[in-house]
């Protein structure tokens, strides 16, 4: 198992070095395909190194906050709250993360970008709001594309369907899911029409076609918003701004 892991972890520092160099190239057709390539590496890692093969029973992966951050934004997909990032953490991976580990590391990794641009494979950046500023505690993943990153007025809706739709697959391709990750399926399904039934447990199959069915309502209006939002943001920021966000007060004057 040990071998796998190196060689998986191998294989995503090489792919998040390529995405940041295909994006500083502004090579979006090369940097979205390797963003799959990445996912799905980072998939693979996550299944390996939750489990023990001997027991079947999950261990708590030992790794330092950032990493636990990035590991529930890779399964969420979508700009998330700290609430939501623990909660996940605690559900399919250590849950050894509190809130208030969070607070600071945006502006941690921040500084660190500031210091050194784009030594890192990856910055927990901002989501940016329609302002293209900072939107208040959401955290996303800088190796995502500009769209991803960005909100508009559906936005928040369309993330939590698929963060749920997302958690119910990962619950889905478990052998044994745990009960904790079953108890956050039903609490966000709850918030789903037709999703489950008073508090009833939630099924992961009906939860994806509800959610995907409200989706299917709000998906094209969001995508057009994302994409103006994103637009702006790569004519009137700079590289710092594009994942940190800018202060309202100068983006409105670069605008005029």
């Amino acid at each position: 198992m040990s071998e796998s892991l190196d060689a998986l972890e191998l294989r995503i520092t090489e792919l998040r070095a390529q995405v940041r160099r295909a994006v500083k190239a502004r090579d979006n057709t090369l940097a979205r395909s390797l963003r799959g390539d990445l996912r799905r590496a980072e998939q693979a890692w996550d299944r390996a190194v939750g489990t023990d093969e001997s027991t079947g029973e999950t261990e708590p992966p030992l790794l330092p906050v950032r990493e636990q951050v990035h590991q529930a934004l890779a399964l969420l997909g979508v700009p998330s709250a700290a609430r939501m990032i623990v909660a996940v953490n605690e559900a399919f991976f250590s849950g050894a993360l509190r809130g208030a580990q969070l607070t600071s590391l945006r502006r941690d990794e921040e500084r660190s970008f500031r210091g050194d641009p784009y030594a890192r494979p990856y910055y927990l950046c901002a989501a940016l709001t329609d302002r293209l500023s900072p939107a208040r505690g959401l955290l996303a993943d800088s190796t995502w594309e500009p769209e991803r990153r960005v909100l508009g007025p559906l936005s928040p809706r369309v993330d939590f369907l698929v963060s749920a739709m997302r958690v119910a697959d990962r619950i889905i391709r478990m052998t044994d899911p745990p009960q904790g990750a079953r108890r956050l399926l039903r609490r966000m399904a709850q918030n789903v029409p037709g999703a489950v039934e008073g508090l009833a447990p939630a099924d992961p199959e009906v939860t994806i076609r509800a959610a995907r069915a409200e989706l299917d309502v709000h998906h094209a209006g969001d995508a057009a918003q994302r994409a103006e939002v994103a637009a702006r943001a790569g004519r009137q920021l700079s590289d710092i701004e594009r994942l940190f966000g800018a202060a309202a007060l100068s983006t409105l004057r670069g605008a005029s």
